[in-house]
């Protein structure tokens, strides 16, 4: 894969205050933003170019991280407009951006210790995702995953999607029937989650997946940021 997306638009709601005046994906662990976690897997896995959507304090971003070179990759920027679009708005909104094959998306949120080079550079059907064992604040999981690699989104056990996987741009083409009158489908440009996308999809069998066993964060709280700043210290 050459080309990944980094989800960084979300206004931090559950990390304030840290998040008043610095964006989630910027806040220091382990000595250096989160994001650069991130862009130092991408570019070990291959990745020549990167797209970082953004929203909340978005002039941070540029000036922090600069245009890539220091990873060895070309980062662009997408910025969606003062209010972030959710997750589908914003793959959609960084879609001309991100070419025609298959490209790596990376939640700006997560820490985890996966190898992205692992994931499949041709995803089976329209993505791929990476899920891992469900957290404490989220027991019910998300999707369960069966002997084949195909996501089903019923019946136990079930994982949590991880944040990161891999798309194929073609996941978009029916957004509009598939979020139906989800408030913010109208607006232009329009605000939607993916979730619902992906239902569709796995509905047909084309999703795939893995489960990554390894070490996996959602620093969704200030409480998590400072428990994987002990664990990274070690």
């Amino acid at each position: 894969m050459r080309h990944a997306l980094i989800f960084a638009a979300g206004l931090g709601e559950r990390m304030r205050p840290l998040t008043e005046h610095t964006p989630k994906p910027l806040l220091h662990v382990g000595g250096k933003p989160l994001i650069a976690w991130h862009l130092e897997k991408l570019a070990a896995a291959g990745v020549h170019y990167v797209v970082i959507n953004t929203s909340h304090l978005a002039e941070q971003f540029p000036a922090a991280l600069g245009d890539g070179s220091r990873w060895g990759l070309r980062i662009r920027y997408a910025y969606e407009g003062p209010t972030p679009l959710e997750t589908g708005g914003g793959m959609l909104n960084a879609l001309p951006l991100l070419g025609s094959e298959p490209f790596l998306v990376v939640s700006g949120d997560v820490w985890c210790d996966a190898d992205y080079a692992a994931l499949p550079a041709e995803p089976r059907g329209l993505a791929h995702l990476l899920l891992t064992d469900n957290p404490a604040h989220h027991p019910r999981g998300d999707f369960r995953l069966d002997a084949e690699g195909y996501l089903h989104d019923d019946g136990e056990p079930r994982l949590t999607y991880s944040g990161i996987g891999v798309f194929r741009r073609e996941l978009l083409d029916g957004w509009r029937e598939a979020v139906g009158a989800a408030p913010g489908a109208d607006a232009k440009p329009p605000r939607f989650r993916l979730r619902p996308l992906l239902e569709t999809a796995i509905a047909c069998g084309r999703v795939g997946g893995s489960h990554h066993r390894g070490a996996w964060t959602d620093v969704g709280t200030p409480a998590r940021l400072a428990d994987l700043e002990s664990a990274l210290r070690g």
